[in-house]
C-alpha cells in the first residue's frame, strides 16, 4: 500500500481500499462486457439488414463492398467495417436463423439462460431487466454478449449445426477460453468426442460429477508436440518427451488440469511406488492419476491404475476433495477389453488413446541439412552464371 504523510492507516482503511479496488475492477468488467454486447448487437443487426433487405438483389452484387467503403469513410478509426467482416456478419446471422427458424427456442433449450445467470453476474456482469428485454426483443441471445466477435466468427466457420455452435459458445463462457484455445479444441472436435472415452464414471461418481468427468476426459489425445528418438520408443521415453513440453501437454489435456509432478513417489507398505503423471483438476476438485503406455491396452493395466488411484485416495486426498480419478493413455484399445477389465473395480477411471507422436529419425539430420544447403548454393550459383551468360549474349 502506498503511504503518504499525515495519515493514520488502520485495518478499516485497508479494508475500504480493498473494497474500492474490487468495485473499480468490477466496473471495468461491466463496461467491457456492455461495450462488447453493443458491438455484437450492431453486427447482428447489420447482418440481419443485409439478409432481410436482400441487399445484393436490390442494389447489386457489390453492395457489401460499397457499404464497407461508406462506413470506413465515416469511421476511419474502426476496424469493424472491412468487406470481409461484413460478410462474416451476414454469415453469422444466416447461420443461426437458417439452421433454426426459432433461435430463441433453440437457445433456451441448448443454452438455457438460468445456467449462465451466475456466470454472467461474476465479475460484475450484471444486466438489468431492461437490458435483457432489449436483447430478447432484438432476437439477440444474451449469452452471446460474453463471447468476443472473433470467437463467434470461428465458431460459425467451424460448426455444422446450431447445436455444435451453441456448445462451443457455452464452453467458451464456462472456461473463459482464448481464441487460440477455442480453435484448438474445435480442431480436436471436442463436441463430437467429449464423453466418448471408455470409462466407468457413471458407476462410481455422482451424476453431476460423472457428467463433468466425461467432458474432461477425451477419447484421443494429440501428442504432436512431443518428439521421441525412434519408432520403438517405450513409456519412459514418451513420458520424457511429454515432460519436455509440459505446456503443450496441459493445453492438450484441457482447461482445469494443474500439474503436480512426474514420477510422483508414494510409499505403500514400506515400498516406493511412482506414478507416471499426477494432476489436480480445478473444476472436478480431485486428483487425476495418469498412466502412460506406449502399447495397446492390456487388462492388467487397469489393475495397476486401480492400485495407484486407491493409494492417492488414502495418502493424498483431503476431506474436501472428490474421489481420485484414474486416466490411462495408451496407443490403442479394444473397448470390450476395457469394459471387462472394469468389472470388479470400484474406483473411477477412463482409458483413452494417443497419436501423432513425432519420430526424430524422420527429421533430417544436421549433416543432411548441410548437404541440402550446399546443393541449393550450387544451384543458385549456376542460375546466376546462366543469367549473366544470357545478358552477355543479348548485348
Amino acid at each position: 500500500m502506498v503511504r503518504s504523510h499525515d495519515i493514520h492507516i488502520d485495518n478499516d482503511y485497508a479494508l475500504w481500499i480493498a473494497e474500492l479496488k474490487h468495485r473499480y475492477r468490477s466496473a471495468q468488467v461491466k463496461a467491457a462486457v456492455r461495450v462488447n454486447a453493443e458491438k455484437l448487437l450492431f453486427n447482428w443487426q447489420l447482418g440481419r439488414d443485409l439478409v432481410l433487405k436482400k441487399a445484393e438483389e436490390r442494389w447489386g452484387a457489390g453492395v457489401v463492398e460499397q457499404v464497407s467503403l461508406d462506413m470506413q469513410n465515416e469511421f476511419p478509426e474502426s476496424t469493424n467495417f472491412s468487406a470481409r467482416n461484413l460478410w462474416y456478419m451476414k454469415q453469422w446471422y444466416l447461420f443461426y436463423t437458417e439452421k433454426s427458424g426459432k433461435l430463441k427456442q433453440a437457445v433456451s433449450e441448448l443454452l438455457p439462460q438460468e445456467n449462465y445467470d451466475k456466470k454472467l453476474l461474476q465479475g460484475g456482469r450484471d444486466f438489468s431487466e431492461e437490458e435483457k428485454l432489449k436483447q430478447v426483443v432484438s432476437e439477440f441471445p444474451l449469452p452471446f454478449a460474453c463471447v468476443p466477435w472473433g470467437h463467434h466468427v470461428r465458431i460459425v466457420q467451424h460448426s455444422k449445426t446450431i447445436e455444435e455452435a451453441l456448445f462451443y459458445i457455452g464452453y467458451t463462457i464456462e472456461e473463459g477460453l482464448s481464441r487460440e484455445v477455442l480453435e484448438r479444441i474445435m480442431s480436436d472436435d471436442l463436441y463430437h468426442t467429449r464423453g466418448k472415452a471408455s470409462n466407468n464414471f457413471p458407476q462410481h461418481l455422482t451424476p453431476q460429477l460423472s457428467q463433468l468427468a466425461m467432458q474432461v476426459v477425451k477419447e484421443n489425445y494429440d501428442f504432436g508436440f512431443a518428439t521421441v528418438s525412434h519408432e520403438t520408443y517405450d513409456e519412459h521415453e514418451l513420458e520424457e518427451a511429454l515432460n519436455k513440453s509440459i505446456t503443450g501437454l496441459l493445453l492438450e489435456l484441457g482447461t482445469g488440469f494443474a500439474f503436480i509432478g512426474r514420477q510422483k513417489e508414494i510409499i505403500v507398505g514400506g515400498r516406493s511406488r511412482k506414478i507416471d503423471l499426477l494432476f489436480y483438476h480445478i473444476r472436478l476438485h480431485c486428483y487425476i492419476v495418469c498412466e502412460l503406455k506406449a502399447k495397446p491396452f492390456e487388462p492388467e493395466f487397469a489393475g495397476k491404475l486401480n492400485f495407484y488411484v486407491n493409494a492417492v485416495d488414502e495418502l493424498m486426498k483431503q476431506e474436501e476433495d472428490n474421489p481420485t480419478i484414474g486416466l490411462l493413455i495408451c496407443s490403442n484399445l479394444n473397448k470390450a477389453d476395457v469394459q471387462w477389465s472394469f468389472r470388479g473395480i470400484s474406483t473411477p477411471m477412463g482409458v483413452a488413446t494417443y497419436n501423432n507422436v513425432r519420430i526424430a529419425d524422420a527429421l533430417p539430420t544436421q549433416e543432411q541439412l548441410r548437404e541440402r544447403m550446399e546443393m541449393l548454393r550450387r544451384e543458385m550459383q549456376e542460375t546466376k552464371r546462366l543469367m549473366k551468360k544470357s545478358e552477355n549474349n543479348s548485348l
